[in-house]
């Protein structure tokens, strides 16, 4: 593979003019050339639309009316003219060699796929450290991946022919639309990790959707939908099953703590049937 792999960046925003310049600028700092930046503006009413302006045609604009960050990361890659896509969440920043290094591993593995670099998380200005829980690995994890989401948007790089075929990110899940295409990927193919930390992921503000309750509903169905596609193995589909059942009845037990018994009994229902 040559120097020359071409790199879509794909940010997807909606109302965040407060930062996004951040985002773009770090992207544009990039050390690696031969790369595109597609942002995606979803819909914004505040100054979003006045900031993209500014940057002329450095950057690609797309504008669709509001339809959720799938969505705006669906289109971005519709329109992608690179071999390799990345994302870049637009509260997030990468660091000035982020995308060479990336594309160096995929000259360095040209069998590999996909692959994530390590981050550094910053929550309300300050650093925290992740827990064990959340530590990121190489290869194959989809057994740990049930729990929670261990891949993060914006340090993945992927070829883009992979993301077509698993179907992209699901525009009917509100939330939780990454666990569910990394369950997918990682159901059959191993996602790398470059040990570097070349992301800053910052959280803490009111619009993170990350940080909104009840979003087991939405892993609830990214698992059901596994099960019934028929694609798991023997042990993948029992490990499945088994976090399946449990985040039914953890979330049922909320249903019935806010008095939302037919919901309950729904995820009830669902743990014993499955």
């Amino acid at each position: 593979m040559k120097n020359s792999l071409f790199v879509s960046v794909i940010i997807p925003t909606y109302n965040r003019g407060w930062i996004l310049r951040e985002a773009i600028e770090s992207v544009l700092a990039q050390d690696y050339e031969n790369f595109e930046l597609i942002v995606v503006n979803d819909g914004s009413n505040d100054d979003t639309e006045r900031i993209l302006a500014e940057y002329g045609g450095s950057i690609t604009v797309l504008e669709q009316a509001n339809q959720g960050v799938s969505a705006a990361r669906n289109n971005g890659v519709a329109h992608a003219n690179g071999t390799l896509i990345a994302f870049l969440d637009s509260d997030d920043l990468w660091l000035p060699e982020k995308l060479s290094v990336q594309v160096a591993f995929f000259q360095a593995n040209p069998e590999a796929l996909v692959c994530q670099t390590q981050e550094t998380w910053i929550r309300d200005g300050r650093r925290i450290y992740p827990k064990n829980r959340h530590q990121k690995q190489s290869g194959l994890f989809f057994g740990r991946s049930l729990d929670l989401c261990l891949v993060s948007p914006s340090a993945v790089m992927m070829k883009k022919h992979l993301f077509e075929e698993v179907g992209g990110f699901d525009e009917k899940l509100p939330a939780c639309e990454d666990y569910d295409l990394w369950l997918r990927v990682g159901v059959r193919i191993p996602i790398f990790l470059i040990d570097e930390p070349l992301v800053i992921k910052r959280g803490g503000h009111a619009d993170q959707l990350s940080s909104k309750a009840g979003l087991d509903k939405y892993r609830i169905q990214s698992i059901k939908k596994l099960l019934e596609g028929g694609t798991l193995s023997h042990d993948q589909k029992a490990a499945a099953v088994a976090v399946l059942q449990n985040k039914c009845e953890i979330y049922a037990s909320g249903c019935k703590k806010r008095g939302k018994l037919e919901e309950m009994a729904y995820y009830h229902d669902l743990a014993r049937k499955i």
